[in-house]
């Protein structure tokens, strides 16, 4: 590929950022700048990548961080709160960042931003992450800066703390793995290292004021899903099915001794919400080729170099 200038990655210790590091390890862009406030997750990723420049601070305020946008030729925005049982870090760590980037970059006159925001932008759920993710998206498309807007579903691979990784780790735990009603719920994971390549795609071609739905390209149940998992970590775990409103009260159980639990009464509720997304050509728009899922399952649990390695949550 010609060559890349300068990146910002913000928000970038997490399971994207970390598997860009890796993707853009290879790749003809030697200065790379990922800023995130989880001191031990960038730890992780200075290990792994002792070439890339990590900068330790909190977005949601203004500091020296806002330096490193100078003379970059393109930010990657991945900063958001995934979950949380009140709407304070929402705001705090997706939207409020979100304005803190916008003005660093219009500051320094950055010329490109590929926003990652999330395809439930465009679905049915009204949780807290669903309208900050709105509303972030909205702050990118009124900013007047040239950007590209892609939105990925749910997303699995190497670092992955939260979603399949968390799930991955609960199994090999405990003797029963517990799933809510039938867990018959349509599922479209993409596999993060197919979306780090339609990053790495954009950073070249650089689309400017268009908006991609990202969406794996091959429909699962949860259930089935799980299934997969299972088998690829050789997990001994019985699966079995619950009541929902059980469930529901479990994870609000929980969340009485976790303040900040894996998985949230919320996030349940848009489990079984039954969007389904659309699928858009973007194998030959980025010019990517999908990874089959039971390639990218294996793939994730099974690599020598990254595999083994668990963010801190």
């Amino acid at each position: 590929m010609s060559e890349i200038g300068k990146i910002v990655i913000t928000g970038g210790a997490g399971l994207v950022g970390q598997n860009l590091a890796a993707r853009l390890e290879g790749d003809a862009c030697r200065d790379v700048v990922i800023i995130d406030k989880s001191a031990a997750n960038l730890a992780v990723l200075q290990r792994l990548h002792p070439q890339v420049s990590t900068i330790c601070a909190d977005l949601a305020e203004h500091g020296a961080w806002e330096q490193q946008l100078e003379g970059a030729d393109a930010v990657v925005m991945l900063q958001a709160q995934i979950g949380a049982t009140a709407r304070a870090p929402f705001v705090r760590n997706t939207v409020v960042s979100t304005q803190n980037v916008m003005g660093a970059i219009k500051a320094r006159g950055t010329p490109y931003l590929i926003h990652v925001s999330s395809s439930v932008v465009n679905s049915v759920a009204n949780d807290l992450y669903t309208t900050t993710k709105r509303d972030q998206e909205r702050l990118v498309a009124q900013s007047g800066i040239p950007h590209v807007v892609l939105r990925p579903t749910l997303m699995f691979g190497w670092f992955d703390r939260k979603h399949l990784g968390w799930l991955s780790r609960f199994m090999q735990r405990a003797p029963v793995f517990p799933i809510p009603g039938d867990g018959r719920y349509l599922r479209q994971p993409l596999y993060v290292g197919d979306f780090c390549d339609i990053i790495v795609s954009c950073l070249k071609s650089r689309p400017v004021a268009q908006t991609f739905d990202i969406t794996g390209r091959e429909r699962i149940d949860y259930i089935d899903m799980i299934r997969e998992i299972k088998r690829a970590i050789n997990a001994r775990c019985a699966i079995v099915r619950i009541p929902y409103g059980l469930f529901d009260s479990l994870l609000r159980l929980w969340a009485v001794f976790d303040k900040d639990p894996p998985f949230t009464t919320e996030q349940l509720a848009a489990l079984v919400a039954g969007d389904v997304f659309d699928v858009i050509d973007w194998e030959r728009i980025f010019g990517v080729n999908a990874t089959p899922f039971t390639v990218a399952i294996d793939r994730t649990f099974h690599d020598p170099r990254y595999s083994h390695i668990v963010l801190d949550f």
